[in-house]
């Protein structure tokens, strides 16, 4: 008697077990892995709604996307020569006083590469007339850039002294005489001055 009221019993136990294995797991119950306490539960929450990254790989994305969010107002800024997002050699009032100096004069040495290129030409033809002649120019090419560069640089610091008493004025005159090297179309920033404008 009691054996069968025994198994009476057993039986729709096991038949309610093999129900639960056979229904699906909640997918919001994750299992496997312990219950995070409650403070780490929490710093997640706040860093999901902080915007923060997750993961490195995140962190990296961003990166990359606010790096080539910043190049490309960088290179606005150096096309329409607005101040706030130029680099940090091109910024500040020194700086563009210089580059408005320079552009608005004519200078021998934005020519040097065309010039070079021409003398080149010259030196490679095997004729000993037109060799001595590309040095004799390479010569006058060298000596009239020199000259100007000296007169231009000297005029320069003159005027930012004046201009620019109590502001650090350090490069602001190697900063000028690199713009001279560059062709004035090709020049970064671009020119904001016409040539015989002064600034």
């Amino acid at each position: 008697m009691f054996r069968s009221r025994s198994k009476e019993e057993k039986a729709p136990t096991d038949k309610v077990t093999a129900d639960l294995s056979k229904t699906p797991r909640d997918p919001q119950a994750p299992k496997g892995r312990p219950t995070p306490k409650r403070s780490e539960a929490q710093s997640q929450r706040r860093r999901a709604s902080s915007g923060a990254p997750l993961d490195r790989k995140e962190a990296m994305r961003r990166q990359r996307e606010a790096r080539r969010a910043d190049l490309a107002k960088q290179r606005e800024a150096l096309a329409n020569g607005d101040e706030r997002y130029l680099p940090a050699r091109d910024k500040g009032p020194v700086r563009r006083f210089v580059r408005d100096y320079v552009d608005s004069r004519f200078c021998i040495a934005e020519y040097f590469l065309p010039l070079a290129v021409i003398i080149l030409i010259l030196s490679v033809i095997q004729v000993r007339g037109i060799q001595n002649i590309s040095l004799l120019l390479w010569l006058i090419v060298i000596v009239l850039i020199v000259i100007d560069s000296v007169g231009l640089g000297l005029r320069m610091r003159k005027q930012l002294r004046v201009r620019f008493p109590d502001t650090p004025r350090r490069g602001a005159v190697a900063y000028g005489l690199m713009r001279t090297l560059q062709m004035r179309r090709l020049r970064l920033p671009k020119p904001q001055v016409k040539r015989g404008e002064r600034p």
